[in-house]
């Protein structure tokens, strides 16, 4: 790991200084692919005066497309990503704010989540999204579950010549964090891409060492008359990370004294508990246009009737393994070592026809068979009951979607029923968008769900007594209805507004009682799934707006959060914020871009979720609060060409700050860290 560290650093360096200086002549003219900025231009030039990448003879040979004579050119917005959705957006090599909020382990704004200490552990939720809810139960141990890429997680790609992308980042102790991506074509049909995400961290406490490797190749093809379309993806992944438990004594974090100041002395609750999560998928979706009738070759929106399938083949694993028991979860395990493992296998396929007209937009209808499979090693027969070890059934559910723009009205909606099984019922989706004027937008959207919670909640077995339940007679489905609406501007920012209604909703809490710990008993041990029989309504506005002035911006966001609930099950914090003051600039006569500024965020004290490391869950707690802390970050971007420097001083208050930072009980938050790494694209 370490030379894979070094090769990357040199390299990396190598490859930005050599952006900078010129390469040695090959001849007075030739075919190079010279970058510009964001832009790409395949074209002759001289070389003397060329300052970019030259493209080599092989390649020359190989792709038609720098045989012409003539200038052709290739820009950025040449090379797209495409999701699941089919939607499909360029590689942007700009750097942002954006960018930087997006430059962490998982590649997304984490602003409604709160870290752990160490890369690759748990997020604790700072604010919950309702509208996006699944369609069908997922394996569980949801906190662990994070860093996993879903099916909707995986991008394809569709690109003129090759290109890679690297990002590196450094973790928090003796290790880093390396994503590449390698995507080809070997046609103008055919796309493919590889991928690999590997990192390990050892972290500032003991035994809490967190280590990912995700693997994913991707292909895409459409034929040349474009009635022809398959692509899919491989994807292998293993999630694992030590569980330390948390604190053993918070007073040797919040005393601050200097003996605890190297936080690797501070005693934790496990010396011997992991976890890990297992996953392989394979996925496949192809379509045939049956009718694809064009008024000329430039119609762009020709009518087609499509005729579609898609299969999917998952097998997932969630695992917790101790060496010796530990009070903290129960006395008199069935057996040790403790060896819990659960399994679920999923298959899916679903046949769709989907007519599309420029008039009438683009409807489509489907029908949906869904195969599952939870179970466990054993069969559980205790003096009160017996306790399955598989969950194993079918749905069958038939489903709709449409999409159409009524000139400043786009509308889109989608549509699924549960014709046969249990797990599921319905899910609806609805989306409006008006243009008032090109700078301002307004827009809405409906949701509603029904289906069974997570397979965890509905039947568990551990080798711990305490953890041993079944549901499935006892649970209802979760009933979820969200109304959304929002104002976007150029001028006045983004606000965006949501009202929530949860029926049944599902958690995990303790049932410790007051004799339970004056006999010295943890909570822990007495975690279990409940479901809240009263609705539970949750309001959510955010907004997010950036004010400018000649080279310097402050970027607010800002949510606010209210919940109406009868028992105290949803605990979120009222405020969150997030400010960053920030310089953007050219330097060195333009051939360097940089950002540097600081970024504040903050948010309410309130009763915060605590984890539990068997379950890979966190679980409702109201006996202390925690938050009304700030975060503060100070940060140096940069950018060359098409390499994203970014350097960074993480949590620097904790310099000067009281201990009380915690992103749950008895897990404190990270301390001051220098972190520094990169992003780089290039193109072959």
């Amino acid at each position: 790991m370490r030379f894979l560290t070094f090769a990357l650093i040199f390299f990396s360096a190598q490859a930005i200084f050599a952006q900078q200086d010129s390469i040695p002549p090959p001849k007075e003219k030739d075919t190079l692919i010279v970058v510009s900025g964001d832009s790409l231009a395949i074209k002759p030039v001289d070389s003397k005066k060329m300052d970019s990448l030259r493209a080599d003879k092989s390649a020359r040979k190989g792709r038609a497309l720098l045989k012409t004579k003539d200038t052709v050119s290739i820009t950025i917005a040449d090379y797209k990503i495409i999701d699941y959705n089919r939607a499909a957006t360029s590689v942007d090599t700009t750097l942002t704010i954006f960018k930087d909020y997006k430059y962490n382990y998982l590649r997304k704004d984490d602003f409604e989540l709160m870290p752990f200490a160490n890369m690759g552990q748990p997020y604790n939720e700072l604010g919950k999204n309702l509208k996006t809810t699944p369609y069908y139960p997922a394996l569980g141990a949801s906190a662990r579950n994070y860093g996993y890429y879903e099916k909707e997680d995986i991008k394809y790609y569709h690109v003129p010549t090759p290109m890679t992308e690297l990002m590196f980042k450094t973790s928090m102790e003796q290790g880093q964090f390396l994503d590449a991506l390698l995507t080809f074509n070997l046609s103008r049909s055919f796309n493919a891409s590889i991928a690999y995400t590997g990192f390990r961290s050892l972290g500032k406490y003991r035994y809490e060492e967190a280590q990912d490797e995700k693997f994913r190749i991707t292909f895409n093809y459409l034929s040349p008359n474009e009635r022809y379309g398959l692509r899919g993806h491989i994807a292998s992944q293993k999630l694992s990370s030590e569980e330390s438990g948390g604190l053993l004594d918070r007073s040797q974090f919040e005393d601050g004294l200097d003996d605890f100041a190297d936080r690797a002395k501070i005693d934790l609750l496990f010396e011997n508990a992991n976890n890990r999560i297992l996953g392989k998928r394979y996925f496949f979706d192809q379509q045939f246009k049956l009718v694809n009738h064009k008024k000329d070759d430039e119609d762009k929106e020709p009518t087609t009737l499509t005729i579609g399938h898609e299969f999917s083949y998952e097998s997932k694993l969630y695992d917790f393994e101790q060496s010796t028991l530990n009070s903290a979860f129960g006395e008199d395990p069935f057996v040790t070592p403790i060896e819990d493992r659960a399994r679920l296998k999923t298959m899916f396929n679903k046949g769709s026809v989907e007519f599309s007209n420029k008039t009438l937009g683009r409807l489509s209808g489907n029908v949906n068979l869904y195969n599952y499979n939870y179970f466990f090693n054993s069969l559980l027969i205790t003096e009160e009951e017996t306790i399955q070890n598989q969950l194993k059934g079918e749905e069958i559910s038939a489903g709709g979607s449409y999409k159409n723009s009524f000139g400043p009205l786009s509308l889109e909606g989608n549509v699924n029923y549960t014709v046969s099984g249990e797990l599921t019922g319905n899910n609806f989706d609805a989306l409006g968008k008006f243009q008032l004027t090109p700078k301002h937008f307004i827009f809405g959207g409906l949701h509603a769900s029904s289906r069974m919670p997570d397979f965890n909640y509905l039947l568990f077995q551990s080798d711990y007594r305490n953890f041993n339940w079944q549901n499935t007679d006892n649970f209802d489905k979760v009933q979820t209805k969200s109304i959304e609406f929002g104002f976007d501007s150029k001028i006045f920012g983004l606000l965006q507004a949501e009202l929530n209604s949860v029926e049944n909703y599902t958690y995990f809490a303790s049932t410790i009682t007051e004799e339970d710990i004056v006999n010295g008993a943890s909570e822990t041990a007495f975690v279990k799934p409940f479901q809240e029989t009263n609705t539970i309504n949750y309001i959510k506005v955010k907004y997010q707006k950036e004010l400018k002035w000649r080279k310097w911006a402050l970027m607010n966001t800002i949510m606010y959060q209210e919940v109406d609930q009868d028992s105290q099950v949803l605990n979120l914090p009222q405020l969150v914020t997030r400010n960053t003051l920030y310089f953007s600039s050219d330097v060195f006569d333009k051939a360097m871009f940089i950002q540097t500024g600081v970024t504040f965020k903050y948010f309410t004290s309130y009763n915060m979720n605590a984890y539990h490391p068997l379950l890979g869950e966190f679980y409702i707690q109201n006996n202390e609060e925690f938050g009304a802390y700030p975060l503060m970050d100070v940060f140096i971007n940069a950018k060359v060409r098409q390499t994203r420097i970014y350097f960074k001083l993480e949590h620097l208050n904790s310099i000067f700050s009281e201990p009380n930072y915690y992103s749950a009980p008895n897990y404190p938050y990270r301390d001051f860290v220098i972190r520094f790494g990169l992003v780089w694209n290039f193109f072959s």
